[in-house]
């Protein structure tokens, strides 16, 4: 988003808050805990029960798929909230306030309001022996106060990371929304696809209404025992609902959904890939399941506007023209596999350059080998994360699966990008990718706006 959007008189203000955040256990290191994030909301009048609310995990499709739920919800006139991580340039993108990041003014008001109660949490925390409240905790806190303070109708909240013990689940979702899910943060979460939906299935709460997109038999498994266990309502991409077809548009796809109350035609929707559109069909469940409780089709000229005003930023995104540069923020092999998939359908490129940078703690052979097929040459670099893998440690295993021919290293992501682009001018329908990690993609996004690649 560009700095423009943020008055400077209150850009310091805004600033501080992250900078306060940030001196707490970061979001690496999240606590599989949820008692210090209730005891904080406790003692702010529990601000998450002023509002309904959706919840969505998954392992991608997370942020799209609340992104466009909550566009979805805005264009039937409901003054929403979203939260959405990581941010890509600015804290302020997390908390989403009717469609708009939230102000630095209002962002630094309400950050506050809540320091006393976070500062006695902490201390109780500290004398009982347990770590003060982290990042995600403090930052889940803040947002639900933010959504109370505005107020708002209704909240689209995206997990952090999990689900069972991640702090937004100090909140009862009326609907819970599951996006694909596969392995990732296996540390944290699990080795297994069961053992990973076992702990998203945390946030079924007692007769909710379940919408998942198709899954893998054994995470659909978890699900089923968990919406039985919790008399919630379970309705599944490819039973009760369905994408019936995706075709490439200008600046987007046409999209056919099968929902679970109606159908719809020949919707626009100005994302890129099959991926997206599945995305939209489990939104579009998501929204008549907490609209109508499934039984009512949505309005649609309702659902039309919704779809075509929706965003998704860092998915690919267009960030630079002449040449093309696009961002996606496949960080995983999953999603980089998407990414691939619909770099070859919707996009005519004859060459593509691809700048890749990848956390430790990621499957960096997979993601290399999703986007093997779809990239003609590597530029290897690193984000500005501490858990960034070392330039020349990623190269070599860059090299070893596409070869030293194709691998390219530069210290740092503006040469590589600068480099990316040279050659992308070089010959016609070329173009550049930026993939690999979120981090990556925030810090290009921040290169292209300050560079003003999109008008020149």
């Amino acid at each position: 988003m560009s700095d423009d959007y943020y008055p400077d008189e209150f850009r310091d203000a805004g600033d501080a808050v992250l900078a306060a955040l940030l001196e707490r256990v970061g979001e690496s290191s999240p606590q599989p805990r949820l008692q210090a994030t209730r005891r904080a909301v406790e003692l702010l009048g529990d601000p998450q029960n002023s509002y309904p609310i959706i919840h969505v995990t998954g392992t991608n499709g997370k942020t799209s798929t609340s992104r466009i739920i909550e566009s979805i919800l805005r264009a039937y006139g409901l003054r929403t909230g979203l939260l959405v991580s990581p941010h890509l340039v600015r804290l302020n993108e997390r908390i989403v306030i009717d469609g708009q990041s939230i102000t630095d003014e209002a962002l630094a008001a309400n950050w506050a309001d809540i320091q006393p109660y976070l500062l006695m949490v902490d201390a109780e925390l500290t004398t009982a022996g347990d770590e003060p409240l982290t990042f995600f905790e403090a930052l889940t806190v803040l947002a639900f106060a933010c959504f109370a303070d505005a107020p708002v109708d209704v909240v689209v909240l995206e997990v952090g990371m999990g689900g069972e013990w991640d702090s937004t689940n100090v909140a009862d979702g009326q609907v819970a929304v599951f996006t694909p899910i596969a392995l990732d943060h296996t540390k944290r979460l699990g080795s297994t696809i069961s053992e990973i939906a076992r702990t998203k299935s945390g946030i079924i709460k007692p007769a909710a209404a379940v919408v998942t997109a198709a899954q893998p038999p054994e995470a659909m498994t978890e699900l089923s025992r968990a919406a039985e266990l919790t008399e919630s309502t379970l309705v599944g991409e490819g039973s009760e609902f369905a994408l019936l077809a995706s075709h490439v548009a200008v600046g987007g796809q046409l999209i056919s959904v099968r929902g679970i109350a109606g159908t719809y035609s020949e919707l626009f929707l100005p994302l890129y890939g099959t991926h997206q559109a599945q995305n939209a069909a489990v939104a579009i469940a998501a929204v008549e399941s907490f609209l109508g409780a499934g039984s009512q089709a949505l309005v649609e000229d309702i659902l039309v506007e919704g779809l075509a005003t929706a965003t998704s930023p860092g998915r690919l995104q267009l960030v630079g023209i002449e040449p093309t540069v696009l961002v996606d923020a496949a960080h995983n092999p999953h999603g980089a596999l998407a990414l691939s998939a619909a770099l070859e359908s919707y996009f005519d490129f004859d060459e593509i350059v691809v700048v890749v940078g990848i956390l430790a703690d990621k499957d960096a052979a997979g993601i290399i080998e999703a986007l093997r097929p779809a990239v003609a040459r590597f530029h290897v670099t690193q984000s500005h994360s501490e858990r960034a893998i070392p330039v020349d440690d990623l190269a070599d295993l860059v090299a070893e699966h596409v070869g030293d021919a194709d691998t390219f290293r530069f210290g740092d992501l503006a040469q590589a990008l600068d480099a990316a682009r040279g050659w992308a001018q070089d010959a016609p329908k070329r173009a550049v990718l930026v993939a690999g990690s979120i981090t990556l993609v925030g810090d290009a996004v921040a290169l292209a706006d300050a560079g003003d690649w999109m008008t020149k």
